[in-house]
């Protein structure tokens, strides 16, 4: 056995579930800041490994398993929301910058959003 795979199959290796995109969330969040990119896909790959980050809290205006990423950048608010029990796969459906100066809810318009995009993600996969 080479010395590389010594721990491929014991307590050591890292099970990550695959991060999948919706397009227009992809689209959306290509548009932030690097920076803000870069924590963000930091901490879907923490989600992946199995970890909550601490920029992740659930939505709870939505049923379990949606989570939105709260990051700040320079004044501004950015978030990305994600699901875990759709799929296997996590799935980002929504990325989008805050607008709202009003307290730290999420606008009613992108949780409308929000709900479309999973309904048509669980038709898409049935």
């Amino acid at each position: 056995m080479p010395v590389g795979d010594k721990y491929a199959n014991g307590p050591y290796m890292k099970m990550t579930r695959p991060v999948s995109w919706i397009k227009s969330a992809r689209k959306d969040f290509e548009e932030f800041p690097q920076a803000v990119q870069a924590d963000i896909l930091s901490a879907l790959t923490m989600v992946a490994e199995g970890v909550t980050p601490g920029v992740a809290k659930p939505l709870k205006t939505l049923e379990g398993g949606v989570f939105e990423l709260a990051l700040r950048h320079r004044g501004d608010a950015f978030r990305a929301v994600y699901a875990l029990k759709i799929d296997s796969d996590i799935w980002v459906i929504h990325a989008f910058q805050k607008k709202s100066k009003r307290g730290i809810k999420t606008p009613q318009m992108e949780i409308d959003l929000i709900r479309e995009r999973l309904k048509r993600l669980q038709e898409m996969l049935r």
